[in-house]
């Protein structure tokens, strides 16, 4: 299992626009790779938006929020699982 988190910062006035994106397009998109597990999505009060997706293999890219509506590109990491 890939854990991949990313994080994007929005325009705070497109803060809502930005978000509506994501939920609307981004997530979707990655959600009908069969690889996919699941995916959660977190904002912030400093307009950021966080997308945790989990992934059976390679995870899958994001498209580019339109420009207009972030700070600054997306950033995402990847993780993987723990034994303990």
């Amino acid at each position: 299992m890939i854990v991949r988190m990313w994080e994007v910062k929005a325009e705070a006035r497109n803060f809502t626009a930005l978000l509506n994106w994501v939920c609307e397009v981004a997530v979707p998109t990655v959600e009908t790779n069969p690889m996919h597990v699941s995916s959660e999505i977190f904002s912030s009060p400093d307009f950021r938006i966080v997308v945790i997706t989990r992934w059976n293999g390679t995870p899958e890219d994001f498209e580019e929020p339109p420009p207009h509506l972030v700070t600054r590109p997306p950033h995402f990491w990847d993780f993987f699982p723990v034994d303990r």
